[in-house]
């Protein structure tokens, strides 16, 4: 699972009103294939539009930080972003898991990044053991989870204590209180990668950043229609992540 942030994770004097978290699941077996395609596309936006293989798609600096950029019309720009979303929703076996947190009103001690990385770490593990993602599944798949380079201490810190104490609230028959339901099917702490040097990564970061915008549009998206641009991954959206929501986005 390829994993980024949209939105600052902060609750006092914070800029945006949502955090969003974006996994992107893929299967050892279509890995290559998956890498492949994204690598076409690229190319192919280097023929459209000059962006070059090594420059970074990330999605928040396309549209406001220009840089070497500020050469690739800002229409074009936000079209490249649409185009990477359009090939992701049409890939095969591949599936996105999404987690808002709504910061209004959130106690002072709710820490942001922690409650979303949980919620998306329960859901990777539950969704592999009841094999309800996309593609193939083997009897005892095992999951990784690669991130953007940020937060390493605490993402790390957090999945080690998850491995040794989950509590989740009972429901039904179990009654009242809690169960410790650890996670034991992720493989190794997570490993943190430079977006710069992943694709996939970069994959992942323009779908949580299309999440933050529908729920949060600036002026220039909403203009351009772009805040509807996360509807395109209905195809790919796990939305066995969440039964509350149609779209399978885990909202806390």
């Amino acid at each position: 699972m390829y994993v980024d942030e949209s939105g600052d994770c902060g609750l006092k004097n914070s800029p945006t009103r949502y955090f969003t978290l974006s996994g992107l699941v893929v299967h050892e077996l279509r890995w290559s294939e998956f890498l492949e395609r994204i690598i076409e596309f690229r190319k192919r936006m280097r023929n459209s539009f000059g962006l070059l293989m090594r420059e970074e798609i990330h999605s928040a600096h396309m549209i406001n930080n220009l840089g070497d950029l500020v050469r690739i019309k800002r229409n074009d720009r936000l079209t490249i972003i649409k185009y990477f979303l359009n090939e992701i929703a049409g890939m095969p076996d591949v599936s996105v898991i999404n987690v808002v947190v709504d910061k209004e009103g959130k106690a002072e001690d709710y820490d942001v990044m922690v409650r979303a990385w949980e919620a998306l770490i329960q859901r990777f593990s539950n969704t592999m053991s009841y094999r309800n993602f996309s593609g193939p599944a083997n009897a005892d798949d095992r999951g990784m989870i690669i991130p953007d380079n940020t937060d390493v201490k605490k993402v790390q810190g957090l999945l080690r204590k998850m491995r040794k104490f989950n509590p989740v609230p009972n429901q039904g028959i179990y009654g009242r209180g809690y169960r410790n339901l650890t996670i034991g099917n992720l493989v190794e702490d997570p490993f943190f990668k430079d977006s710069r040097d992943s694709y996939l990564v970069q994959a992942a970061d323009v779908i949580a950043f299309s999440l933050y915008q529908k729920l949060s549009p600036s002026s220039y998206i909403k203009k351009k229609s772009a805040h509807r641009f996360f509807d395109r991954l209905d195809p790919v959206l796990c939305k066995a992540a969440s039964s509350m929501d149609p779209e399978g986005i885990v909202r806390l």
